[in-house]
């Protein structure tokens, strides 16, 4: 089961479309950065894909609407 539900974060996000475009790229920046919005223990999930969704649930991510 993915940790946070998905329904939550699209109340954040517009579409499911640019929530993994968002994801994908956050993760990135967190493997090649090694630079994380909360300490480490914090995180529910090992990997950064599960961490970039719980930054936005969290809402650590800035999402900025056109």
């Amino acid at each position: 089961m993915i940790y946070p539900s998905i329904d939550k974060i699209l109340n954040i996000v517009d579409s499911k479309y640019e929530l993994v475009h968002i994801i994908s790229k956050r993760s990135k920046q967190m493997a090649s950065t090694e630079h994380y919005q909360m300490p480490e223990y914090k995180y529910k999930s090992r990997k950064n894909l599960g961490r970039a969704l719980e930054e936005i649930s969290e809402n650590l991510i800035n999402i900025k609407k056109d």
